[in-house]
């Protein structure tokens, strides 16, 4: 069937070479990247993000725990954890990998050439028969007057940081934003996050946004919600439209990302973009004939699960299978503490939603009882869940139950005679299906 070359080698690249292995184990396949196989999820992102942050979130649940010792924080011993996690940033164990299933992998800067070819920077070419596009996304830069006079972190240098700063500003308050600044405040940073909206977290649930904004003024993290900024000035001083002025040690700009998709050369394929550059695929994630694209640099759900998934899909239709990619039940996971967990569509004319507290797990978890809810939201005509929200320990594992059933359009009154184990979080969902008016 010809050369299968892939643009991007990181988490959803390397699973579209998974995925295809198993199903065409001898087409050749080469991967470019120009950066560290495995990608920003593995080395700047995901990973070391959740490992930075599980240190402070134990030592946070010593406090509220009865019978425990407080723990005591050592930055030294988090920052060698996170450096074994991404493997020093070191691709070698991935490069094996790619060798052992006779993957060919290039390094460099590729662009399309002509249609059949690919161009390495330096003039090398490759040719082609089936191109997939996986390049990922890179973080957005607001458009505030000054900001490129400013030596400014994004979350390469904040998740591959060895010391922490007496004072962070953060621009973004999204779940990139909220992570980090609760992780710096807990090992001893001053914290101010900044954002034009009113509250943090403005793609969730406004009442799990509550929740968040009073734990972090809590803990000490100053919010300066819908105020826009006005200028950023050196060395790290912000302006906003207020009159206020913010300085701080290092600035942070969380302001999400923007799908790498320009300078590629696609548009000579017939490739199409949308307006934040996203390249427009069909359910197959085909972009134009024998060129599919997954992952961030479709636009569609810049998550890695959703990559991933995406990648499998490809790699069927890739491999000359038919599959086709089903977003009705999309989870996502902010991991602030309380945990924000959602999935599928929680707004919309004609569902009925029902709110539950945390069941009598919570009253064994910590003491003060944590607080944090499960809501539900069903389409009464069909009984069956379409969405979800989780807020409060491990909120992200145990609403995974509702992602499948949402996936497989399980009747709520199967979730209401589903045996959940007790004491857990999961009785939560019992008792929500129970009280929804259907």
């Amino acid at each position: 069937m010809g050369r299968v070359v892939v643009l991007g080698g990181g988490a959803v690249g390397e699973a579209f070479c998974t995925a295809f292995r198993r199903l065409d184990g001898d087409s050749p396949v080469t991967l470019v990247e120009r950066n560290l196989v495995g990608g920003e999820c593995t080395y700047w992102a995901c990973m070391p993000s959740k490992t930075l942050l599980r240190a402070p979130e134990v030592a946070a649940s010593t406090r509220r725990t009865p019978g425990v010792s407080t723990a005591e924080l050592e930055a030294d011993g988090i920052f060698e954890w996170r450096d074994a996690v991404v493997e020093h940033h070191d691709d070698a164990g991935h490069l094996d990998w790619l060798a052992e299933h006779g993957i060919d992998f290039v390094r460099g800067t590729a662009r399309v050439r002509r249609p059949g070819v690919v161009e390495i920077e330096g003039g090398r070419e490759l040719d082609y028969d089936r191109l997939v596009v996986a390049t990922g996304s890179a973080p957005a830069l607001p458009a505030v007057p000054g900001l490129e006079q400013v030596d400014f972190w994004t979350n390469h240098e904040a998740t591959a940081a060895s010391e922490v700063p007496e004072s962070l500003v953060i621009v973004g308050a999204g779940p990139v934003g909220c992570e980090l600044g609760q992780l710096f405040a807990r090992l001893g940073s001053r914290v101010t996050i900044l954002d034009v909206h009113l509250r943090l977290l403005p793609r969730e649930d406004p009442e799990a946004s509550e929740l968040v904004m009073a734990a972090f003024r809590e803990e000490g993290i100053e919010l300066r919600l819908g105020v826009p900024s006005e200028r950023v000035e050196p060395p790290c001083r912000v302006r906003l439209e207020d009159g206020s002025v913010l300085e701080a040690e290092r600035l942070l700009i969380a302001a999400g990302r923007i799908p790498s998709s320009q300078g590629l050369g696609l548009e000579q394929l017939g490739v199409s973009f949308a307006g934040r550059g996203g390249i427009l695929v069909d359910d197959r994630l085909e972009a134009a004939e024998g060129v599919w694209a997954i992952g961030d640099v479709t636009g569609i759900a810049l998550l890695t699960h959703v990559g991933k998934y995406q990648a499998r899909v490809a790699a069927t239709n890739v491999a000359g299978g038919e599959a086709r990619a089903d977003y009705r039940a999309i989870p996502a996971v902010t991991f602030t503490d309380p945990q924000v967990a959602s999935v599928g569509t929680r707004e919309g004319d004609g569902l009925v939603s029902i709110r539950r507290g945390l069941p009598s797990r919570a009253s064994t978890y910590e003491r003060p009882r944590p607080e944090g809810f499960l809501k539900l939201f069903a389409d009464p005509e069909r009984r069956v869940l379409v969405g979800a929200t989780a807020v409060g320990p491990e909120a992200g594992e145990w609403l995974q139950q509702l992602t499948l059933a949402i996936r497989a359009e399980v009747p709520v009154d199967v979730l209401r005679d589903t045996i959940q184990p007790f004491p857990t979080f999961s009785e939560a969902v019992t008792f929500a299906a129970r009280d929804l008016e259907l």
